[in-house]
């Protein structure tokens, strides 16, 4: 079948199948692929058509209807991990960290638009000329982040991030040498224990996926509160649980509610800990103050490009939400933030751990960072991937915690 005689083919088609819904009521899958088998089933005697043909226009058929159109291919497809469409000639993905031109493209600028506003919808997020940045999320849990015209000056931008269906638990990470197996179980010993993590690293270097990994070793009788602006997390294993997202004031006159709202309100749910998916803003200073206030083993990420950096980082975030003296921020700082880990992607596009280091404190006003273990480069493979490794550089110095929880050993700390 030729491309413009497909195209036609399609388009006739779909208005046909879509007359046959009865949009008065919730109409399921199968009920629309028996729609869509009898209306190519009407056409397969004069179009002569073949069964290949047949089946490429069913399966493109019911994307089109029901679900996202061309991007449900790459949505199904489990090895891409993002889907990035820049207005409605340019999709680019990424797989195994390889990101490629993708050779189909959308019809039209009102079908992509379509697409989104179906996206958004479902996650009760509106995006439109007078609000056109939106975080949302799919079905499946992929991250979603839309901009519109007039902010988009090449049409609108789609950029889904898909996350594994499955979480990826720290055994998994051990095998993809993305951290070592004493790494982990002293990771595992420090969440038991109630040690207060920040979790940093650039874009794409992991640090959702890691935050998801480390919660399995929350004792399973806490009470957990999780608080993003999209919701991402997989919290495996914890039965009391509560999960909490962000919402966008709108045109309806619908309040903005925040990620420092939604901290506030937590301290009132009777949380063990809180789990802060990103902070980038002035919430970082009510997440300083939740860790200050008896809610041990609170979980948190951020951007930075080291653990020092992130430090830096969650200054200048307290001073957009508070005007208030550096040397306050830096105590709050050094009393609620107990460790921090560092995720990187090399130039080989793996993700490390690089480096997991203790805030001591303060000295003279400044921090003092304890690192406990540091990736060490040892140059590369054949192929060009990065060898190195892990390896412990320090011992922990507040043990308190570990003490309490019986867990303290003198030889491996």
């Amino acid at each position: 079948m030729t491309e413009k005689k497909y195209t036609e083919k399609l388009a006739h088609l779909k208005d046909e199948v879509i007359s046959r819904i009865d949009m008065s009521r919730d109409v399921s899958d199968d009920e629309i692929r028996d729609i869509i088998r009898d209306a190519i089933y009407g056409i397969k005697q004069t179009d002569n058509l073949s069964l290949a043909d047949m089946e490429e226009l069913f399966r493109t058929l019911f994307f089109e209807v029901r679900r996202l159109g061309i991007l449900e291919e790459l949505i199904a497809d489990s090895s891409v991990t993002e889907i990035m469409v820049n207005g409605v000639n340019d999709i680019f993905i990424e797989r195994n960290g390889a990101i490629s031109r993708w050779e189909r493209t959308f019809e039209s600028e009102e079908k992509l638009r379509s697409v989104i506003q179906q996206i958004v919808s479902k996650s009760n997020r509106v995006v439109n000329e007078a609000s056109p940045i939106v975080d949302a999320r799919l079905e499946n849990g992929a991250r979603v982040n839309v901009v519109m015209n007039p902010v988009a000056i090449n049409g609108p931008i789609l950029t889904i991030r898909r996350f594994p269906d499955e979480p990826i638990s720290m055994k998994n990470l051990v095998a993809f040498s993305s951290v070592t197996p004493a790494a982990v179980e002293y990771l595992k010993k420090l969440v038991i224990s109630g040690y207060n993590i920040f979790v940093s690293g650039g874009t794409g270097s992991g640090k959702t996926t890691f935050l998801n990994a480390l919660s399995q070793y929350i004792p399973h009788d806490e009470r957990i509160v999780t608080i993003e602006d999209s919701a991402e997390l997989q919290i495996q294993g914890v039965e009391n649980l509560v999960r909490l997202e962000t919402r966008n004031a709108n045109v309806e006159g619908l309040k903005e509610i925040t990620i420092r709202d939604l901290i506030k309100t937590s301290l009132r749910m009777r949380p063990d800990r809180i789990i802060v998916g990103e902070i980038r803003d002035g919430a970082a200073l009510d997440f300083l103050s939740a860790a200050n206030t008896g809610h041990d083993g609170s979980l948190c990420t951020g951007h930075a490009n080291s653990a020092k950096d992130m430090l830096s980082r969650i200054e200048t975030m307290v001073l957009m939400g508070m005007d208030l003296p550096l040397s306050a921020i830096r105590r709050q700082m050094a009393s609620a933030i107990d460790i921090i880990v560092h995720l990187g992607r090399l130039r080989d596009k793996s993700r490390k751990v690089l480096e997991i280091t203790e805030m001591m404190g303060l000295e003279n006003g400044e921090f003092v960072l304890n690192p406990i273990f540091k990736f060490e480069e040892e140059g590369e493979t054949k192929n060009g991937l990065v060898k190195g490794t892990l390896k412990k550089t320090g011992k922990l110095v507040y043990v308190e915690k570990l003490r309490r929880k019986g867990l303290f050993d003198k030889d491996n700390v």
